[in-house]
């Protein structure tokens, strides 16, 4: 057994994701390194403290983003090129919901101050629009609706960057948003809709400010961070 290597015990849930995760981490930190193999599906069963099942899906869906190759008869090796081959829609479906939203933070930092600089008639008319369908929504208690009109502002917050590689990665983060939005709204003690954060973005965006659009935006994101990181804990509890 490969004694520099060693993974934490994982929780019932989300494992094949858990695993993957580890695994990834092993990588990018170098305690594998190209060409290395991966300790054997026994030893990552004792360690993991899950079944064989699962541990082969792991290693398939890494075998798939191009990190691991199968050598039949050898076992499983980190490959020379580790270039990931996943689609990033599937990355970011196994990622950690807060690792998600700190890239978000990245993105729509730079999406408020474009969008601020570059923003036109249409792009203020369509969002004026969906701030008021997200409204509408929220007072006729129609959540459904409320969320696809709040991801659709800031995916028009993106397009008015006019930054076709910006709106192309912040189109394929909005499946991912979507489902965390989904799950927060249902913990309805701790999500807050942010109705002023979001009419004074749209209103730095008008202004063409890009700092105040800057600080609404991080206001917004930090506050839904927050209720994500209390809603997960309520979740670790209840389990």
């Amino acid at each position: 057994m490969n004694s520099r290597i060693s993974f934490q015990t994982v929780n019932r849930h989300q494992l094949v994701d858990e695993i993957v995760h580890q695994l990834q981490a092993k990588i990018t930190l170098g305690d594998l390194t190209p060409g290395d193999k991966i300790p054997t599906e026994p030893e990552l069963m004792e360690q993991f403290g899950v079944g064989r099942s699962t541990i082969r899906e792991a290693v398939r869906v890494l075998v798939s983003a191009g990190l691991l190759e199968k050598k039949q008869g050898f076992g499983t090796y980190l490959k020379a090129i580790t270039a990931i081959q996943e689609p990033l829609d599937q990355r970011l479906r196994r990622a950690e919901i807060l690792e998600v939203y700190e890239v978000r933070r990245m993105l729509e930092l730079e999406m408020a101050k474009l969008a601020s600089e570059r923003r036109d008639e249409e792009d203020l008319r369509l969002m004026r629009q969906l701030l008021d369908q997200r409204l509408k929504a929220l007072e006729e208690g129609n959540m459904e609706a409320y969320l696809n009109a709040d991801v659709q502002f800031h995916l028009a917050i993106a397009a008015a960057s006019k930054n076709a590689v910006v709106i192309d990665l912040f189109r394929t983060f909005t499946s991912v948003l979507r489902d965390a939005l989904d799950k927060l709204v249902k913990t309805s003690e701790v999500h807050n809709a942010h109705v002023d954060m979001h009419e004074n973005l749209y209103e730095s965006i008008k202004n063409r400010d890009a700092d105040e659009a800057v600080r609404w935006t991080l206001e917004n994101l930090e506050s839904t961070v927050a209720e994500l990181r209390e809603a997960l804990r309520q979740s670790d509890q209840a389990d």
